[in-house]
């Protein structure tokens, strides 16, 4: 049942709702999930950069990505705005990230759409509980997880998105630092790409956040 939105939600409250849906991540397949304060993101132009430089495949392809998601100045306010988020973390093997067959064959697709559904049911759950303003992020291109043979429908004048309330941008469309960010609640990431072996590497992940409020 949809809570009635208060103009100020009791710190207490606030509270156990935040730790309802850390452990609402996990009870969907989330391998960590934490509650933080907004002071933990990091929002650095040079993420952009490296949508541009070298240029990736999905660049300026979806309504999400860059070019076309908000600029960084935008983001900054938004956060500003809230205090709290969940931070998702979704462990993969690394079979499925590193290596040349884990890049050609999209064998991150599953684990991306995984965390992006985590994402999704949290947000609404958050919205519905009367956190009107609830925003997710998911991890990488929403196209490349949505919709990777066809055209971005959002992208057509007068047309919407297939699949509105998942194909959220990712943290790294909105600039954001997500490997720093997991850094700084004490998960081990590690850089990793199609030169990069499995076996150099224990695991992979995947991230998502709610902004709650």
């Amino acid at each position: 049942m949809p809570r009635k939105i208060l103009e100020k939600v009791p710190e207490d409250l606030l509270q156990a709702d935040l730790e309802r849906y850390r452990k609402m991540a996990l009870e969907l397949g989330a391998t960590d999930a934490k509650i933080i304060t907004t002071d933990v993101i990091v929002i650095d132009e040079r993420v952009r950069a490296k949508c541009m430089y070298p240029k990736c495949r999905w660049y300026g392809t979806s309504a999400n990505c860059p070019p076309n998601s908000m600029g960084l100045d935008l983001t900054r306010k938004i956060v500003e705005k809230f205090r709290y988020a969940v931070f998702i973390k979704l462990e993969v093997p690394s079979s499925e990230v590193a290596g040349k067959e884990a890049k050609d064959k999209g064998l991150s697709r599953q684990s991306q759409l995984k965390i992006r559904e985590i994402v999704s049911k949290i947000e609404s759950r958050a919205f519905f509980d009367g956190y009107h303003l609830a925003l997710g992020l998911g991890e990488g291109p929403c196209k490349n997880a949505f919709c990777p043979d066809r055209e971005c429908q959002a992208l057509i004048p007068g047309q919407p998105c297939r699949h509105p309330l998942k194909a959220s941008s990712s943290m790294e469309g909105f600039g954001m630092d997500a490997f720093i960010m997991a850094a700084r609640v004490g998960w081990d990431m590690y850089p990793i790409g199609a030169s990069i072996s499995p076996s150099e590497v224990p695991f992979g992940n995947k991230l998502g956040l709610v902004l709650i409020h």
